[in-house]
């Protein structure tokens, strides 16, 4: 699958992303969200270099073990 479909799997919006956050704002998208014992949940955004990245170690990962992959669940558990 190429980067640009891959990237359409996500929904982007202005945010700083996790890995990077000195870059400033930038078009970022959920991977995750934290919920912490107290306060409202809070989302990890990352930004599509990041994303790509991700993917590309989730894909690594889910051949290393046998498992098919499935883009779009960047940040998501493993396996899916």
């Amino acid at each position: 699958m190429e980067p640009q479909q891959i990237l359409a799997l996500y929904s982007w919006e202005q945010g700083s992303c996790f890995r990077h956050p000195v870059e400033g704002s930038m078009e970022t998208t959920v991977v995750v969200e934290l919920h912490p014992r107290s306060g409202p949940a809070e989302d990890v955004r990352a930004c599509r270099r990041c994303v790509l990245s991700m993917e590309d170690e989730r894909r690594h990962l889910a051949k290393e073990l046998g498992y098919d992959y499935e883009p779009g669940h960047a940040g998501g558990p493993f396996p899916p």
